[in-house]
């Protein structure tokens, strides 16, 4: 999707990337992925699911304590088409991820 090909631009560019994927598996096969394409061993995994403010404040404090810094974010998570759920934090499920997620993690990366 759109987060894979903007992951696989940086790389080529010879950012450091960090995947912030909820699936450690699908996070970790796009990784090899992208490595391979570019040769940039620079590509990390960091496990996200922005429907939890929860996970989304362990992300953010990991990402401030071991990164120097931070000069681009691309907030490309989202879902659509979901039945009516809510989050074990009470929050309307599709809300939390496409919106309120996105929002915190930006406003603790801002620092």
């Amino acid at each position: 999707g759109i987060g894979k090909c903007v992951a696989m631009d940086l790389a080529r560019r010879n950012a450091r990337t960090i995947l912030a994927c909820r699936s450690r598996e699908r996070g970790q096969a796009a990784v090899e992925e992208i490595r391979a394409a570019t040769g940039n061993p620079a590509v990390v995994l960091r496990l996200l699911d922005t429907a939890s403010l929860a996970s989304v404040r362990a992300f953010a404090s990991a990402v401030l304590r071991e990164e120097s810094r931070l000069d681009v974010l691309v907030n490309n998570a989202g879902v659509t088409g979901l039945p009516f759920a809510i989050t074990s934090e009470g929050l309307e499920q599709t809300f939390a991820t496409n919106y309120l997620g996105p929002f915190l993690l930006t406003n603790l990366l801002l620092g």
